[in-house]
Formats: C-alpha cells, sequence, structure tokens
C-alpha cells in the first residue's frame, strides 16, 4: 500500500506525557466542542492548556445536533434576541472558517392557517392579550415578520435572502400535501458537528495544547492555590497540576461541580434530550423544510448524507446524565406522526434506518418547559475552592466560538491573557478554500485521482476539504489505500484517523468522523473495529 502523506504532522499517540511537575494554565475537563473551542482559542492566545475528555472527542451531545449552524428562528418567539443576533453573525464567520464542513441550505417553511403557538412563549402571551380571537394561531404576517428579522439581525452578506413561494407545480410542492400552497423559504448552514469538534481539537494541539482522550478526571484538589487533578487514563493514573479549571463536562458539568470538585455551589444543569431518526431519502431536491405542529413545536426535514433524510428534534427532561440517552419508541412515533401532517406519503416506523439521542446540557434557568429552557451559555466562576474554575452551562454549538472567547474573557480575570480574540475568520485545519469552493475541490479529485467515484470524491471534500490529497497521498488505484473496510473506506484513510484525528475504535470512525455506519454491514464494522484493535495494541508495543 502507498502511504498517505502526513504533511508534515509528527504522528504522535493521542496521550502525550504530562510532567506532573509542571503547572499548566488551564485544565479543561471536556472534549465537546465547548472544551475544544476553548482549548484552540486559548492555545492560540499562548496559554499551556491540557483537555481531558472520558471518552472520544465528541462522544456525547457535541455529536447528536440537528446539525445546523443557525440562528434558531424559533428563539425570536422567547425574545431571545441576543443569542439569535449573535447566531446569525456567527454563520458566515465560520462558514468562511470550514467551508469544507459546512455550507449554506436553504429552508422551505409551508403555511396553513392552522399553525399555532406553543402557549407558554412570550410571543403567543403578548398576542393573546392583544389579539384574543386568535385563539393562539400564529399568522402569516408574525412568521414573515421573524424571518425579515431573521434576514436583519446578523448583517447578512452571503446568505441569500427570504423569499415567498407558491408550492404547486414547483420540485419544493412536489413531496407535500395539496393543502400547502404558499411557503416561505430562507437560508441556514449545515456543519458536521462531531467533525467540527475534532478540527478544533487538531488545531489546538497544533498550538501547543496537550489532548488527552479517553482520559477521566477522577478527582481535584487544591494545594497551595494550584489545582493537583488526578486522570485516569489506560488503566494507569497521573496527576496533573494548573492554575485553573474549565469545566466543560456537558451533561456531566454538575456532576464534576458537586462530585469531582466537592464545590459547594448551587449551579447546575437542566438536562433535555432530543431526539433525531433518519429515513432513506424523502425527496429529491436539496432544500430542507422546517415544520410548525399544531401543538406549537417544530421539526426539521433535511437531506442527509446524499441518500437520506434526516428529522428531529425532540424535546424531553433527562434525569441522569449516566443513562445513555436514546430516541424512544414514543418519540420515534412522534417525529413519523409529525412529518406525516406534511408529507403525501406517510412517514412510518418501517422507513426509519437509524435513530439517535443527544442530552443538552442547558443552564437551570427555572423554565416550566424543556422546550421554554434557555439554549443561551451561562459562564460562572467559582473561587471558594481556593483555586478558579471555570464553569461551562448551556450554549449552541453555532456559537461555540464566540462561548470560547468570552470564557476567556473570564479566564483573563484570574490569568494573564496578553493575545486579544483571533479566530473569527481563522480557517480551520482543511479549510483553507472559499466558501462556495466545494464543487471545485471535489472536480480537482476526480481529476487527479481518477479511480474515485462522485461520492468518495464528494465525501472526502466535506470531510478534509484541501487535506483529502494527504489522505489519498500519492495514490495512482484504490488498491494503493490498503485494505477496503467498504463504502469507500480505505486503509489509507483510517490509518489518517487514527494518526491525526485521534480515533481509536470503529465507532470514532463510523459515527464521529463519519457517518459511514449507516452504509456498513455489522459484519464489516466488526472488521474494522478488530483492524484498529490490533494497530493499536501493536502502536502501543512500539512505543514501550
Amino acid at each position: 500500500m502507498k502511504r498517505p502523506r502526513l504533511g508534515g504532522r509528527k504522528v504522535v499517540q493521542i496521550a502525550r506525557t504530562v510532567a506532573t511537575h509542571e503547572v499548566h494554565d488551564l485544565l479543561i475537563i471536556g472534549g465537546g466542542i465547548n472544551g475544544c473551542g476553548i482549548a484552540r482559542d486559548a492555545a492560540g492566545r499562548g496559554l499551556s492548556v491540557v483537555l481531558a475528555e472520558k471518552g472520544d472527542l465528541a462522544g456525547a451531545t457535541s455529536s447528536a445536533s440537528t446539525k445546523l449552524f443557525h440562528g434558531g428562528l424559533r428563539y425570536l418567539e422567547y425574545f431571545e434576541f441576543r443569542l439569535v443576533r449573535e447566531a446569525l453573525v456567527e454563520r458566515e464567520t465560520l462558514l468562511r472558517a470550514m467551508p469544507h464542513i459546512s455550507w449554506s441550505m436553504r429552508f422551505v417553511l409551508p403555511y396553513h392557517p392552522d399553525m399555532r403557538f406553543e402557549s407558554d412563549t412570550p410571543t403567543s402571551r403578548l398576542l393573546a392579550r392583544v389579539m384574543p380571537w386568535m385563539k393562539g394561531r400564529r399568522p402569516a404576517w408574525l412568521i414573515r415578520l421573524g424571518l425579515f428579522l431573521y434576514d436583519t439581525l446578523g448583517g447578512r452578506k452571503i446568505l441569500p435572502a427570504t423569499t415567498t413561494l407558491t408550492l404547486p407545480g414547483r420540485p419544493e410542492g412536489a413531496p407535500l400535501q395539496e393543502r400547502f400552497a404558499k411557503a416561505y423559504e430562507y437560508s441556514d448552514c449545515w456543519v458536521e458537528d462531531s467533525r467540527l469538534v475534532i478540527l478544533n481539537a487538531r488545531d489546538a494541539e497544533a498550538r501547543g495544547a496537550t489532548i488527552l482522550t479517553r482520559s477521566e478526571v477522577i478527582a481535584a484538589v487544591v494545594e497551595d492555590g494550584i489545582w493537583s487533578v488526578t486522570i485516569a487514563q489506560g488503566g494507569q493514573r497521573k496527576v496533573v497540576r494548573a492554575r485553573m479549571l474549565v469545566n466543560a463536562a456537558g451533561p456531566w458539568a454538575g456532576e464534576v461541580i458537586h462530585g469531582k470538585l466537592r464545590l459547594n455551589s448551587r449551579e447546575n444543569v437542566r438536562l433535555v434530550r432530543g431526539s433525531h431518526i433518519v429515513t432513506r431519502k424523502l425527496y429529491d431536491h436539496d432544500k430542507c423544510y422546517f415544520f410548525q405542529g399544531t401543538d406549537g413545536r417544530i421539526i426539521f426535514a433535511i437531506p442527509y448524507e446524499q441518500d437520506f433524510t434526516l428529522i428531529g428534534t425532540t424535546d424531553a427532561e433527562h434525569d441522569d446524565p449516566n443513562r445513555a440517552p436514546v430516541c424512544t419508541e414514543a418519540e420515534r412515533d412522534y417525529l413519523c406522526d409529525f412529518a406525516s401532517q406534511y408529507f403525501k406519503r406517510p412517514v412510518t416506523p418501517a422507513d426509519v434506518v437509524w435513530s439517535y439521542s443527544g442530552v443538552r446540557p442547558l443552564y437551570d434557568d427555572g423554565a416550566s418547559s424543556a422546550t421554554a429552557a434557555t439554549r443561551d451559555y451561562t459562564l460562572k466562576i467559582d473561587r471558594s475552592a481556593g483555586a478558579p474554575v471555570l464553569n461551562i452551562f448551556g450554549g449552541k454549538i453555532t456559537t461555540y466560538r464566540r462561548l470560547a472567547e468570552s470564557a476567556l474573557e473570564q479566564i483573563g480575570t484570574v490569568l494573564p491573557v496578553s493575545k486579544g480574540t483571533w479566530t473569527a475568520g481563522v480557517a480551520l485545519p482543511g479549510g483553507d478554500f472559499p466558501h462556495d469552493g466545494q464543487p471545485a475541490l471535489a472536480a480537482a479529485l476526480l481529476r487527479d485521482y481518477p479511480f474515485l467515484s462522485d461520492f468518495w470524491a464528494r465525501r472526502l471534500v466535506r470531510a478534509y476539504g484541501t487535506e483529502a490529497r494527504l489522505v489519498l497521498g500519492d495514490a495512482t488505484s484504490a488498491a494503493d489505500l490498503g485494505q477496503d473496510f467498504g463504502a469507500t473506506l480505505t486503509e489509507g484513510e483510517v490509518l489518517w484517523l487514527m494518526s491525526h484525528e485521534y480515533a481509536r475504535r470503529a465507532e470514532d470512525v463510523l459515527w464521529r468522523r463519519s457517518k459511514l455506519g449507516l452504509r456498513l454491514s455489522d459484519d464489516q464494522a466488526r472488521a474494522l473495529d478488530d483492524w484498529m484493535t490490533t494497530r493499536d495494541s501493536l502502536s502501543a508495543r512500539a512505543a514501550e
């Protein structure tokens, strides 16, 4: 096999040795998007950073989103204008920095007179007072006003504005029931959520951070004003010392506060489960749908992984971060029934090929329902232990970069941070090409690597961007990339993921570095896991 070129980056074991006598500026607990985003920003400002993640990067909430960079159109009904504006501004900032894993999409919002509010939104309560005859209905003028605000709050430059569609005779209307004659079409953006986490971790490491995966924080104590943190990794324990901790543990943030750090704090998280289903492709065009139900909730139907449709999400209380979230039969049926209110052909449980669920770690603001709980982020410094810890609550994947900047502002009140904000527009690995350059990049790959299929080239571009050439190396045929694991996944690519992107098991590759788990059989997945386990063991023995 011809090995892929590694682009000059030294291949290292993921768990680099951390000297126990060294005092770092920051130890970040949690390898989701908030933790990795803060690690990248802090390392880029010259702070010494260690990040510890007890599982795989993006192993929980950050790989279970609806995969959107969006302002949150429905949050306008809760008057969360600051959050929406910040998210809208960020969409275009992020598009420029990661055009391989994010791209613009058009969303079709069909209108019908039966659309209703959720009863506990501030907008619904206000409208009930001034227009009681509406009886909870969501009028067309209010939707158009919301979309006008959505177009203008963020200073939109790249994304096209809202338009009104007449559905009959158009591709957007073809899969919908005939009662839908009118729709609004607006812009938002897709993002490969778990790849976003990985790329932030890689960039943080390139700027000097140490990224420790499968490394669980067991306990932490303060000694002479410095945190001494015990980390379990691979059957061994080590102690990492740091001037400050960042608790970015997501659903486990409360457990870290009260269990690991033993802080006397009232701050806590509210766990809200969001479930999604994936079906075979339900329609032929490349636009998304924004559906509003008679119960006032909304769901999306989104083209997914070229051959599928993603539908979600739900909002349900989740009582235990250590209980793995799953899409229940009731949630699956709810999403199927919801979508079937719009599509001509009913969506049934038999159409579902995969489902997933994630837990949103929201700040516990005492909201009356899971849907009403704020999606904004809250940052709190606690100094009660004798050394500072910054606790991170909530947040949206769209605003992760701004959350990191806010975290560095807070960190700067404790530690010297000489450099100012820097991440806006700075490309993540593989993202150094124009925001609309994906087609040209894929065409160039097909020209220079003629053994690639269109699907294969497009998949590589949407995963690795300009680094796709490093993954392919000097291969002149598929055979040059080594063992074929199925669905265009080769030994060469898996080696890249293990040496550059912290992958250790088949699950890491098939469900977080990619979604090829939708295409590989159980036998193929087991064969990949066996191969990776053997390879990892050989590498570990060679390093001894």
